[in-house]
């Protein structure tokens, strides 16, 4: 395919008509006019067309008055079609279109005899303004010219020496920093582009570890044109082979098409991958998971959430190849429902981390889950969220209960954005062996009291996030009591905590805080969210003057607050300033 990138007079001028009018034009210009009005004799050639219109015997004006018309004319269409790419503008050759009905369509028949003819009247009028016009000494141009190629021939062998003279580790440390924040695609397919050693340096497998593709080729919903499906095709199967010897985590991002052929190449080429990420992909078979089974032995986390694939294909490959995942992510629906009854039946004994989510403007998100079956299936679980899904809870049938519940827990997430069914006892039921819980966030959680908090076996909580978000039910409930038992019990290692809407007392306020103002050998304290609370300043007072490492602090919506102070306040400088008014 052709790239030009040119203006529509520089198309005119440098075309090879243009040339030739302009070449005839000089050897115009040297031969004696025609005109009468000149004062000069018609002893010269005169041209054919000339000669040719006094035998017809037409009006020696009649040559001007189809000049006049011609000006009048439409434009002869561009040659070239202008697209936008990712970070590009592309001028794609519209005769080059290989494609019937596309966009890129070729210019009609006749448009070429237009822009000559153009061409030929813009070179004469020209000609009429520069007949009398003195001609300008050339030799400045030329010193001038000569003095810029010498200039730029200095510049070229003294500007990228730096780049030519780097050791290659070097720029492969420092495409590694880029790679770490950016990502590789497509940062080092430009680099590599920019000349051998770059390109060499690009090329190790080091730095293709870590690979997210999105739609580079052509937005999601967009059809595919067949030649730049096979580009992608092949572009996939080119890095594959050349790029991915190393890679451990590759991702897709928004395809619809040509899922299930990445992934069969990805398995193939890559026998490290370890993560598997699709979201919101499409199309996605059964036949790539069972190239994933028979190739990708070090695979350990599959994460579909958001995307659409076979989900008979992935309950084969959980029932063949289970042992070996330790990370399942994927969004709630009828269908994927499906899989949360195939881990609880065993089939993925070492299972560490296990999410279930859904959109926030979703409806009806319930699903059933036996916690005891899901126990004794994943002994060895230590991430459990479930994200806008409220559980209901279901009992095993003819089984002995679990008594070792998940021990190995660290992080539970059964946060809502509507109503949710969970009680203490159904969070008992849950934790009860979970002494090495780390993060617990029961956003939405409305049941959950805290004295049920406070009988929790964890003794070391260091993010608790009980806020209460888009419940309408919150400024129905009645005053709460008892926040002091929570704050008493994990003041020493909270890091985070999250109240936010939840209506305990000014005086259950006060102890609290007060609880974790008294902590004196553990300043741990991160992030504070008051919002829509009773809060009050006195209150507030001590807390913020012992907690020094405080950095976030939401007192948005605190109505027992002053106007001034009704705010969110980041960072240390801020908050010591809002203790200077406290005080």
């Amino acid at each position: 395919m052709k790239f030009v990138i040119k203006t529509s007079k520089q198309h005119t001028m440098d075309s090879p008509e243009a040339e030739a009018s302009t070449h005839s034009e000089s050897r115009e210009d040297t031969a004696p006019s025609t005109s009468n009005t000149s004062g000069q004799g018609e002893d010269g050639p005169k041209p054919k067309k000339a000669s040719y219109k006094r035998a017809t015997g037409k009006p020696a004006n009649a040559k001007a008055k189809k000049r006049k018309k011609a000006r009048v004319s439409r434009p002869a269409q561009l040659g070239y079609t202008v697209h936008q790419g990712e970070d590009m503008l592309l001028v794609i050759s519209s005769s080059t279109s290989q494609y019937d009905g596309s966009a890129w369509t070729p210019p009609k028949k006749g448009s070429k005899k237009k822009k000559l003819a153009k061409v030929k009247l813009k070179a004469n009028q020209i000609k009429k303004k520069t007949v009398r016009a003195k001609p300008k000494p050339a030799n400045n141009a030329v010193a001038k010219e000569k003095e810029n190629t010498d200039l730029f021939m200095l510049q070229n062998t003294t500007d990228h020496r730096w780049g030519q003279s780097l050791p290659e580790e070097v720029l492969i440390s420092i495409f590694q920093t880029v790679v770490v924040q950016d990502g590789a695609v497509p940062f080092l397919c430009r680099v590599g582009r920019v000349c051998r050693l770059w390109n060499a340096a690009a090329s190790s497998p080091v730095l293709w570890r870590k690979v997210t593709v999105g739609h580079c080729w052509i937005a999601p919903g967009k059809t595919q044109l067949p030649k730049t499906e096979k580009n992608i095709k092949d572009t996939c199967n080119w890095l594959a082979q050349n790029r991915f010897s190393q890679l451990r985590d590759f991702s897709l991002c928004h395809w619809t098409k040509n899922v299930t052929y990445a992934v069969e190449v990805v398995s193939q080429f890559c026998p490290q991958l370890h993560s598997l990420k699709l979201s919101y992909c499409t199309g996605l078979t059964a036949t790539a998971f069972h190239s994933l089974g028979r190739h990708s032995r070090s695979l350990q986390s599959i994460d579909l959430q958001y995307s659409e694939f076979q989900v008979e294909g992935l309950l084969e490959y959980l029932e063949n190849n289970g042992i070996q995942i330790k990370q399942i992510l994927f969004t709630h629906g009828l269908k994927n429902d499906r899989l949360l009854t195939a881990i609880t039946k065993g089939n993925c004994p070492n299972l560490e981390l296990l999410e279930v989510n859904t959109k926030l403007d979703s409806k009806g998100c319930e699903l059933p889950i036996c916690i005891q079956a899901l126990q004794m299936a994943c002994p060895k679980l230590k991430t459990f969220r479930m994200l806008n899904v409220r559980p209901l809870h279901k009992m095993m049938r003819n089984a002995a209960d679990s008594t070792l519940g998940f021990p190995l827990l660290e992080e539970l997430c059964i946060a809502t954005t509507s109503y949710s069914f969970m009680t203490d006892k159904d969070l008992w039921d849950i934790l009860f062996g979970s002494t090495r819980l780390r993060v617990l966030d029961l956003r939405g959680c409305s049941r959950i009291t805290p004295f049920g908090l406070a009988t929790l076996p964890c003794l070391e909580l260091e993010c608790l996030f009980w806020g209460q978000y888009f419940n309408s039910n919150v400024t129905l409930s009645s005053p709460k009591k008892g926040l002091h038992m929570v704050t008493q019990k994990w003041s020493r290692t909270l890091q985070q905590l999250d109240i936010a809407n939840q209506l305990f007392t000014e005086e259950d306020l006060e102890i609290a805080m007060s609880h974790l103002a008294q902590v004196t050998e553990a300043d741990t304290l991160r992030s504070l969210n008051l919002s829509g609370t009773r809060i009050t300043a006195p209150a507030l007072r001590p807390v913020i003057g012992q907690m020094t490492a405080l950095s976030y602090l939401n007192l948005s919506s605190c109505r027992y607050l002053p106007r001034g102070m009704k705010r969110i306040y980041r960072g240390q400088e801020d908050i010591r300033l809002l203790l200077d008014k406290l005080e």
